[in-house]
């Protein structure tokens, strides 16, 4: 949706002449429509919305490269199943790991509700209530299907999680619902297992003394988990594993198949990929390309997952036992985007529709590849079911799967009779499953700072100069783990420029830097339609800057949903001055040079569907937001006003989020010259100020206990993959030394309690301290709300920057 440009309704002057600079003169500098040595930028839509939609294209097109390139990342033996299993053993457990199947299991237990010898008794089969063990804390609930005589093979079948696993069992009134395939296997001898999946219901999804929410509950435990290195697909995946584990424990020598349809279809896929006990895998209505993952719920959202994964290279890992797949129909989801859904409007977007029969046969096809390479081209099959949009568990897709697991193919014309021992109830149980999931990974939580300070023990903090070493390592671990990182920009940043507003004191030029630049043929003329990455927003230059002088620059980030412009305006009754009080302004009166830049969180699901294309191949949000800063600051470093050695960042909220996670990763980088001094070779933040955001990070994603959790809010693409384990904001910002770091902080601020602030600042502190330099890092509480306060933080900035105090522009 296109918006009127505020930049619009607050500029002084903007003018459409263009006015091209020959030379550099401080006196006239300000007099130009154009910035020296740039290009007039014509810019028709607002900034933010040919950034962020330009981002979301180039991140489409990067999916579609990861894609090509992922067979690059594989090294397949053929020569036996033995060497091949060897050869793709990196990539089963790489797989176990993004999707967070890590933890160890528990002794295999299952508790029965009923005695389970009342099959025997009654020479019936009976769906028996179940529960087994799983992780610490976490059980798996289901039924058990027992055949009449001893088993002949076990499997586990996985409904839908739509589906109850009652409707596994029973057929519904006049042939409606699903196949019962438990049902069906257990007539065929088969010891069936039918566990329960967290839905997409949303009844228990909040907190009811603090908020229930409209997330659904597989996204509710999706949100938490992700920031721990855990998902709700590795939970599940577990609880399918320690279901194994039982059996295998209890009838070592039966064959073992998983089958499982829509939402169970990705879990038996995934469980049969990672472990090898697993004979034969259905998979029904899920197998398709995977490229537009983003498009589906985001509790499907895998960190990582395409670059070495389609799904059939999950296919390959089941290769070559045997393995089917059923081109059907499964249940629909549609969740909409937040400006159609109901209040709380919290839910994360998704859909999920039948797999078109074109992509299904494709994929096949790529899967298919692997096992006739193996000389096992007959222990994979298509199944189409009624053009691929019939029932799943059809009858040739049954066929297939009990034949491979040593079962008849016989059966009877009419669904067989089940006595259910006890009708369980199937609300408690979900929320008892859903509780113990929360539970856990609130536990993770709660010990997730030892985690970290295991993994940051080796630093050495003995001094500045063994620091600086060790940070370089740790830098690249978070870079490369947790925001995901793109290749450093190869163009010239091509800048582009016009004049937008001038008062007394200061001039003010939009500028749009290349980034990426697009790499396909455009599909339009117009360059702000295409697949390409900018960098953009407003420098204010003062108008004293005398010939020859180079003045020290302050880059100050705008939060969420704004615009450069908001920071610069000094219009009392804007909201944008609630907030930001014209710090741009108050910045450049001071006798600072200031660079505003646009930061592509602003559009609502527009701006949050990147971080959903980006994840998939392991990048986030901010990959594309360092870069955007890297290109930014190597163009400011060129301006003949600017000392590129004294480039700060300060940012609110959003912006302070960003301070926290750009400039420690955009360090000034420095070559030794001939006459061995040290120049620079890479601009970088000389130092950062966090204002109104920084807090226990990693609580505030995870907590379900408090208010300020993200967990019952709209900002689904807060979530950063395993942060957890990695670094939170006291790790982030130790990454800043030896250069300077301050917080800024209002106690009504309803980001974060202050004692959350003052336990995260405190690790900072003593971290400068022990490096000797406790006099760079402060903090300044003040009494007000989610606002710029700019006393301490300028003072901050006049003494790092060495700029005097009674500089007035």
């Amino acid at each position: 949706m296109n918006r009127p440009c505020r930049c619009c309704t607050i500029v002084a002057v903007l003018l459409s002449t263009c006015e091209l600079d020959t030379g550099w003169s401080a006196e006239r500098f300000h007099n130009l429509q154009v910035l020296h040595d740039t290009q007039k930028l014509e810019l028709t839509a607002p900034l933010d919305v040919v950034m962020v939609r330009g981002i979301s294209q180039f991140a489409e097109q990067e999916i579609e490269s990861a894609e090509a390139r992922r067979d690059q990342r594989w090294e397949r033996v053929y020569t036996s199943p033995e060497a091949y299993s060897a050869s793709v053993a990196k990539q089963r457990e790489l797989l176990r790991t993004i999707i967070g199947a890590v933890d160890d299991r528990v002794d295999a237990r299952m508790l029965f509700e009923v005695d389970p010898g009342t099959a025997q008794e009654l020479s019936r089969l009976v769906a028996v209530p179940v529960t087994w063990t799983v992780l610490e804390g976490v059980t798996s609930e289901g039924l058990l299907v027992l055949p009449v005589d001893e088993p002949r093979a076990a499997a586990i079948v996985l409904p839908d999680c739509a589906w109850k696993p009652r409707q596994m069992v029973e057929q519904g009134q006049d042939g409606a619902g699903p196949v019962p395939l438990a049902a069906q296997l257990a007539a065929q001898g088969c010891l069936v297992l039918v566990p329960s999946l967290i839905s997409r219901d949303h009844r228990f999804s909040g907190n009811p003394e603090i908020r229930m929410t409209n997330i659904p509950h597989r996204e509710f435990v999706y949100r938490m988990a992700f920031e721990m290195g855990r998902h709700i697909i590795g939970y599940e995946v577990q609880k399918i594993l320690a279901a194994i584990d039982y059996l295998k424990k209890q009838h070592a020598s039966l064959p073992v198949a998983v089958c499982g349809a829509g939402e169970g279809g990705l879990l038996a896929m995934y469980a049969a990929a990672i472990d090898e006990r697993i004979d034969a895998c259905l998979v029904s209505g899920y197998f398709q390309e995977r490229e537009r993952l983003w498009q589906e719920p985001i509790d499907r959202n895998v960190w990582n997952l395409l670059k070495t994964f389609g799904d059939a290279d999950i296919a390959s890992l089941i290769a070559p036992r045997r393995l089917i797949i059923e081109a059907c129909a499964v249940p629909e989801v549609d969740i909409p985007t937040q400006d159609r859904q109901q209040a709380p409007q919290v839910a994360a977007p998704g859909r999920i529709e039948t797999a078109p029969l074109d992509s299904v046969r494709s994929e096949y096809a790529r899967a298919a590849v692997h096992f006739d390479k193996l000389g096992y081209s007959d222990q994979v099959q298509l199944v189409v079911s009624q053009q691929g949009s019939g029932p799943a568990f059809s009858s040739e897709a049954r066929d297939a799967l009990t034949s491979s697991i040593g079962l008849s193919k016989g059966r009877s014309e009419t669904e067989p009779e089940i006595a259910l021992a006890i009708t369980p109830d199937a609300t408690a149980r979900e929320k008892r499953q859903l509780d113990e999931l929360v539970r856990f990974t609130q536990r993770l939580l709660h010990s997730s700072d030892k985690v970290r300070d295991k993994r940051w023990a080796s630093a050495d903090r003995s001094s500045v100069e063994g620091w600086s070493k060790s940070a370089a390592e740790f830098r690249a671990m978070v870079h490369e783990q947790m925001i995901g990182m793109l290749s450093q920009p190869n163009v010239p940043p091509n800048p582009r420029t016009r004049k937008v507003l001038e008062t007394p004191t200061q001039v003010g030029y939009e500028v749009v830097l290349d980034v990426y630049p697009e790499t396909v043929p455009p599909q339009s003329t117009n360059w702000e339609e295409s697949p390409s990455v900018i960098a953009g927003g407003i420098l204010l230059l003062p108008k004293d800057v005398k010939e020859g002088e180079r003045r020290p620059v302050v880059v100050f980030q705008h939060g969420l949903e704004g615009t450069p412009m908001d920071t610069v305006t000094t219009d009392e009754t804007s909201r944008a001055w609630q907030a930001y009080k014209g710090v741009s302004t108050q910045l450049v009166n001071r006798g600072f040079i200031v660079y505003a830049p646009q930061n592509p969180y602003r559009g609502e699901d527009a701006f949050r569907v990147i971080q959903r294309k980006s994840n998939p191949i392991g990048r986030s949000l901010f990959s594309y937001i360092i870069e955007q800063h890297r290109q930014t600051l190597r163009w400011l470093a060129t301006l003949p006003w600017v000392d590129a050695d004294r480039i700060a960042f300060y940012g609110l909220s959003y912006g302070g989020k960003t301070a926290v996670r750009v400039p420690p990763m955009l360090p000034p980088t420095k070559t030794i010259s001939a006459n061995s001094e040290s120049q620079s070779a890479d601009p970088g933040y000389c130092l950062s100020i966090c204002s109104a955001d920084y807090n226990e990070w990693i609580r505030k994603n995870v907590s379900n206990e408090d208010r300020y959790s993200y967990v019952f809010t709209r900002e689904y693409e807060m979530y950063e993959w395993n942060m957890g384990h990695l670094a939170g904001y006291a790790e982030l910002a130790t990454l800043m030394a030896p250069r300077p770091f301050m917080v800024e902080r209002g106690h009504n601020d309803g980001v974060a309690p202050d004692e959350w602030v003052a336990w995260e600042f405190a690790k900072v502190r003593r971290h400068y301290d022990q490096l000797g330099i406790g006099d760079r890092t402060e903090i300044e509480f003040f009494d007000g709300p989610h606002t710029i306060h700019g006393d301490g933080t300028f003072a901050f900035l006049q003494r790092h920057l060495n700029w005097p105090l009674n500089h007035q522009n």
